[in-house]
């Protein structure tokens, strides 16, 4: 079961199929998206949101290969910010997204802290990887502040299409 968690300005809450109205909203913007694994299809479909939550999401965090939350700040907590979630896949731990009037304020790097000590503490798991973009710099910066370290450089296929990642 994945626990709501807190920083000093947001509230971490798991992912409920609920919060596919709201996602449906925000995420499908070209800033937010660009750097996602083509795996998600674009132009995003009117149904997306929930069709992912019901049929890959959901299921994952059920088979408890997957952990997710969404970001709320403390003073607005029934608008979802954001998303961070963890997952088991071998090359591909974490992953998140925050929508655009709310990056560059250290909103996510504060998620990022205490999503990633739940990893290490509570699910105890040795390695966090997080692939990205090489020229995704705002998402590199916020790994190279957790002290992680570039063990792997490839290409990968992301929405706005192949591009080096680095691991």
């Amino acid at each position: 079961m994945t626990p709501e968690l807190e920083t000093k300005r947001l509230i971490l809450r798991p992912l409920e199929l609920a919060d596919a109205d709201q996602f449906q909203i925000i995420f499908p913007q070209w800033e937010i998206v660009r750097y996602l694994t083509n795996l998600i299809p674009w132009p995003f479909p009117a149904d997306g949101a929930v069709k992912h939550f019901r049929d890959v999401i959901m299921p994952a965090i059920d088979r408890g290969e997957c952990w997710q939350w969404t970001l709320r700040l403390k003073s607005v907590p029934d608008q979802i910010i954001g998303s961070i979630s963890l997952e088991t896949n071998e090359n591909y731990n974490r992953g998140f997204w925050i929508d655009i009037p709310w990056q560059r304020q250290g909103l996510m790097t504060e998620a990022v802290a205490v999503v990633t000590d739940y990893w290490f503490e509570t699910l105890k798991f040795p390695v966090l990887r997080a692939p990205k973009a090489i020229a995704n710099t705002a998402s590199r910066r916020i790994s190279e502040k957790q002290c992680m370290r570039v063990v792997a450089v490839e290409e990968r296929d992301y929405i706005s299409g192949r591009l080096p990642a680095e691991i």
